[in-house]
């Protein structure tokens, strides 16, 4: 019989733990602290009013950036990388979606409406939504200004000049060798590294007062890592993130 291998990992007496715990946990206070401090300065961000006319298809017909708050004075949108030229979502998108699929209704009913919008046509995104058995609202911004105008999508003539604004950070031109990394999720999305990289996620606040539309909030990239579920249970699991092979998720039926 083999002897039992020793874990590589810093082991201690439940004493220890509870000590190492305590003073973990004073961070973590002081985490949420300073969490809850942003979130009231991102709630005293100005307003800009939205003038531009945006129209969006959704299960229910045409409908109209004002239309999309159905009686409520907020608006939440998370904006799905899906271009009109992918086959299917794309795999990251997916993951989040997944996490807010189920709250989406608790929302609805503290005054605040969530949206996922994205370029592709309201077929495709109907297909994708049946598919993954998802029941949240999802429109399209098809042939609409909205996504280049929020930094959720580049054109092909910005992707060769550069100049676009993601994150609030110019980008340089874009070469094939920054593709390697996203090949396999180009792939799951059905269609090239170029075309995928075009829709870039982020999500969106709105506020609707007196008739009138404002912006109020926007974030994108690592600023989404909040609203990931799957990695906020991840950063509590005892191996982290584990990603030493980078991206690991595919579609929740593809496993």
């Amino acid at each position: 019989m083999s002897a039992k291998k020793k874990t590589k990992h810093k082991t201690g007496t439940r004493k220890e733990w509870l000590a190492a715990r305590k003073k973990l946990l004073t961070k973590e206070k002081e985490l949420t602290r300073r969490s809850d401090e942003l979130a009231r300065q991102r709630q005293e961000l100005p307003w800009v009013r939205i003038d531009k006319e945006y129209q969006f298809e959704t299960d229910e017909g045409k409908a109209s950036l004002a239309d999309l708050f159905k009686g409520r004075s907020q608006l939440l949108v998370y904006h799905f990388m899906f271009g009109p030229d992918y086959k299917a979502g794309c795999p990251s998108c997916s993951a989040i979606a997944d996490g807010y699929n189920g709250f989406v209704v608790h929302l609805a009913n503290h005054d605040v409406m969530f949206w996922t919008i994205s370029r592709a046509p309201i077929a495709k995104l109907q297909t994708f939504k049946k598919r993954m058995d998802w029941t949240f609202p999802w429109a399209s911004s098809f042939g609409s200004d909205f996504n280049f105008d929020f930094s959720a999508g580049l054109t092909e003539e910005q992707q060769r000049k550069g100049g676009f604004e993601y994150n609030f950070e110019r980008e340089e031109v874009w070469s094939p060798e920054e593709s390697e990394g996203v090949v396999p999720f180009a792939k799951m999305s059905g269609t090239d590294p170029a075309t995928y990289v075009r829709e870039r996620p982020g999500m969106s606040a709105f506020t609707l007062e007196d008739g009138v539309v404002y912006h109020a909030y926007s974030t994108y990239a690592r600023g989404l890592d909040g609203l990931w579920g799957m990695y906020q249970w991840l950063d509590r699991a005892p191996k982290g993130r584990n990603e030493p092979n980078g991206l690991w998720w595919r579609h929740h039926d593809k496993y």
